[in-house]
């Protein structure tokens, strides 16, 4: 095998930064932030916005998503688009 190829496989601490939940694993991601996890070691630390503690799938807590306002909203552009069309004929 080729030396250098393989980028280097370490221990990283990946943080959920919307739920501050954190876990330890091993990654190729670097990172230049460090964090001292709970064994006294300091690790590099990946910081995520989703992850099975804040993922509404595993929390069971559904975000509400403002749908109505979107389909009004695109109802309207038409509508608008009809007119303009409608009165170049």
């Amino acid at each position: 095998m080729k030396k250098d190829t393989h980028p280097e496989y370490r221990q990283v601490v990946f943080q959920d930064t919307s739920s501050d939940f954190k876990f330890l694993t091993r990654s190729t991601m670097s990172s230049g932030e460090t964090i001292q996890w709970e064994d006294g070691n300091t690790y590099p630390v990946i910081k995520i916005e989703v992850s099975s503690a804040s993922h509404p799938f595993y929390t069971g807590k559904n975000m509400f998503i403002d749908t109505a306002g979107r389909v009004e909203k695109f109802r309207s552009r038409y509508a608008k688009k009809e007119q303009n069309s409608a009165g170049k004929e």
